[in-house]
């Protein structure tokens, strides 16, 4: 059995609580967060605690914290000999003590309170300074994800950023869109069939291959419709920026 402490009461550690308690072979030891409100969560269920003093002995001790608080944190974990790692996708594996066995578990999902996540879809990104340590967090993510990499800090800090294209900014375009719809009295429901056909299609055809669209097509009079139609100074320069991005992705075929 591996046992677990997690420091961190955030939508990356409740998660992973979420998903560790389900299986025998682990065991948590304890959640420790800053956070009052978010501990009364864990009272009935493990020990909780906002005391980072009062940390016990376990295997591995996750900080699951925003990325500044992350070596402020495992200062609390300067004297345990357990595997200390962080769950950060930018934050290079130096960023905990040196004295320490230490290691990264970046699950690269998107983590929103009250929706729940299948762990077993989820890529875990691992990386570690020696080998046995390196197997122990393979034995952990491999019980929970069928996904499990080895990635160094160098790639995760590329890999966080493809992330963020992929998942951040593409949830803000939709965020735009559902602002025109609502202005505009429509129903962002009627895009979801898109959505979730662009999505899709990424399974079968690189995205390279699956742009459509007037500025693939480079269909002037369309985009200057379209630019006059929005409102938002902001939403202009968004549309023309990713436009001109699209056409030099494909000026060589125009």
């Amino acid at each position: 059995m591996i046992s677990i402490s997690i420091l961190g009461t955030g939508n990356v550690a409740k998660h992973l609580w979420d998903t560790f308690s389900k299986h025998k072979e682990i065991k948590v030891n304890q959640v420790i967060g800053r956070n009052l409100d978010a501990i009364a969560y864990y009272r009935n269920k493990t020990k909780a605690s906002s005391d980072f003093k009062s940390i016990t002995d376990s295997d591995i001790y996750i900080i699951a914290v925003s990325d500044d608080a992350i070596s402020t944190v495992s200062q609390f974990l300067k004297d345990k000999k357990g595997l200390v790692i962080h769950t950060s996708g930018s934050a290079p594996l130096n960023e905990l003590p040196s004295n320490l066995r230490t290691g990264v578990f970046y699950p690269l999902q998107t983590f929103t309170k009250g929706q729940p996540i299948d762990f077993k879809e989820v890529p875990i990104c691992l990386e570690t300074k020696v080998e046995a340590d390196g197997q122990l967090l393979h034995k952990l993510a491999s019980l929970i994800s069928n996904r499990v990499y080895f990635v160094d800090s160098e790639q995760r800090k590329k890999l966080h950023l493809t992330a963020v294209f992929a998942n951040n900014f593409s949830n803000h375009m939709f965020h735009i869109a559902h602002e025109i719809c609502e202005k505009s009295n429509l129903s962002f429901d009627i895009l979801k069939p898109l959505i979730s056909k662009t999505v899709k299609k990424i399974e079968t055809l690189s995205p390279y291959e699956s742009q459509t669209g007037p500025a693939r097509r480079t269909d002037k009079g369309t985009m200057q419709k379209h630019i006059d139609l929005l409102k938002e100074e902001n939403h202009k320069e968004i549309y023309r920026l990713l436009s001109r991005s699209i056409q030099e992705t494909y000026g060589k075929e125009l």
